[in-house]
């Protein structure tokens, strides 16, 4: 937060959120933190295998026990591993290959082109909720969200005279936070819609879920959540943040230049003849971008599947073009420079992912992430609710376990098991538990720093903040999961108050 900021008089939530932040960035840098937490997985894998703890996997017949790591197995597994976890860790590749392309848009001027554009042609006071709703949209392709929406928020929120940091935790709030919401089917519905079924069939052997049964939930929450979140962004998040004096300068807002309009028409073309290759390539079940053994399945597509790779190609592709048009690329040599300059603001990002990598492979590695998850399973059937009460624990249970399990069909494959059965026995339907789970499983992501972008968030911050860290993530992120949370639990209420289906066939109670 900036120093302009010190002389207003804070509020109540102000002082709360500045006191995260201040406790959270006093700890030390985000990768030696990350090394912390590692180490004491370590310690701790070591206690709880010496005291025995363990637990019954909910879906299978066997005992879940804690993996001593500080065991010759473990320090056998520590390092013939380092380098795996490192280059497997699964953002890392996602994002050094996205940002090859887009530092060829940006080394080309035609992302600053286009930010122009939009801050000259869009009424400032809906882009809030335009950059919220974009981040929510993004998520049918999450990617897309992480690795171009959020840092481009940033700086489209500077060119509006705003703060950088509140773009960004608008775009990542609409990105990971309203993870679940969108008005179309994402790559995570059907995903989640398989698990629900194989869990539901544990009772009623014939019963069949669609991946769409949580659809009309999810098409209405996107505009609560948008609107939850441009509340928050400019009643919380702007006001705390306050004026923004850091080093990084706003896009100047001239009309476009004869060379600049040059760029862009050849950038179009390029765009257009792209767009043309992949409909051809992903409409007709027999397109070359279908996957052959599954043709009629558009999530298993090339287009779907190899989003990353399109962010590439596109990126490059068009600032290639434009560079070319406009005069700015002259020769190869500044595309490869572009490239290169776009990995310079990366280099802190892969040092803290070097440790991350480390701390999330040896919680899954100790199981200790699973037996938490099952004993907060267990606590919540021992409480004895029933319907919206119990509900809004199961919620808050997911919400929790988030903290401390990052993927999302992960955590559901260990938790559908044990919360259909249990709920479809009080009459309420699997769908209506896969709702619940998703809500639970979005609100957190983006305060949770087992999820797998976080480190990069904390990169992004780090651009306009050098000072920022962990403490500094949390403190701005936590308003919109608060907010999230009362959103999405009162629509619920709602939905099974008026007992409004939540999507095709898939109805709120289940009669055996």
């Amino acid at each position: 937060m900036n120093e302009s900021n010190n002389s207003v008089k804070k509020n109540p939530i102000d002082k709360f959120l500045s006191f995260i932040e201040k406790v959270g960035n006093a700890l030390p840098h985000p990768a030696t933190l990350f090394a912390g937490f590692a180490f004491a997985v370590i310690i701790l894998s070591w206690i709880f295998s010496l005291i025995g703890l363990s637990v019954k996997h909910p879906g299978k017949d066997e005992m879940i026990t804690v993996v001593n790591l500080l065991s010759q197995d473990g320090m056998y597994l520590i390092l013939t591993k380092l380098v795996k976890n490192f280059t497997d860790f699964a953002p890392l590749g996602v994002v050094l290959v996205a940002m090859l392309g887009i530092g060829i848009a940006e080394g080309s001027g035609l992302i600053g082109t286009l930010i122009r554009i939009l801050v000259l042609k869009s009424p400032k006071k809906i882009i809030t909720f335009v950059v919220v709703f974009a981040g929510v949209l993004s998520n049918t392709a999450s990617e897309v969200g992480y690795v171009l929406l959020v840092p481009l928020s940033a700086v489209i929120f500077l060119a509006f005279g705003k703060h950088p940091i509140a773009g960004l935790a608008a775009a990542f709030a609409g990105v990971s936070g309203g993870y679940s919401a969108n008005l179309l089917l994402g790559t995570i519905d059907p995903l989640l819609q398989g698990i629900s079924q194989e869990a539901a069939q544990i009772i009623d052997g014939g019963y069949q879920i669609n991946a769409a049964c949580n659809y009309y939930f999810m098409f209405v929450s996107t505009f609560f959540i948008g609107i939850a979140g441009t509340f928050v962004t400019e009643k919380i998040v702007i006001p705390r943040l306050g004026e923004y004096k850091g080093d990084e300068v706003a896009e100047k807002m001239h009309d476009l230049t004869k060379e600049e309009r040059k760029g862009l028409i050849y950038a179009g073309i390029a765009a257009l003849i792209l767009f043309t290759i992949i409909m051809v390539g992903i409409i007709p079940e027999s397109g070359f971008l279908r996957k052959s053994s599954d043709p009629t399945n558009i999530f298993s597509s090339a287009l779907m599947k190899g989003i990353v790779s399109w962010i590439f190609i596109i990126a490059a592709v068009c600032g290639i073009a434009y560079g070319k048009g406009s005069g700015t690329f002259k020769s190869d040599a500044d595309i490869m420079k572009g490239m290169g300059e776009s990995m310079k603001t990366m280099s802190s990002y892969i040092v803290l992912v070097f440790f991350a990598a480390q701390f999330v492979a040896y919680f899954k590695w100790t199981n200790i992430g699973l037996i938490s998850a099952i004993k907060g399973a267990e606590f919540l059937e021992a409480l004895g609710l029933h319907e919206i009460p119990l509900l809004i624990c199961f919620i808050l249970l997911a919400a929790l376990i988030n903290l401390v399990m990052g993927s999302a069909s992960a955590k559901w494959t260990l938790m559908a098991p044990v919360f259909i059965p249990m709920f479809m026995l009080l009459g309420i339907s699997p769908e209506l538990t896969q709702v619940a789970y998703r809500i639970g499983d979005s609100v957190t992501n983006i305060i949770s720093p087992m999820m797998s972008y976080f480190a990069l968030i904390v990169a992004f911050i780090q651009r306009y903040d050098k000072k920022a860290g962990i403490g500094t993530v949390i403190a701005t992120m936590l308003p919109y999961s608060i907010a999230f949370l009362i959103v999405w639990v009162v629509l619920m209420a709602i939905w099974l108050i008026f007992d409004f289906p939540i999507g095709p066939n898939s109805p709120l109670k289940y009669i055996p």
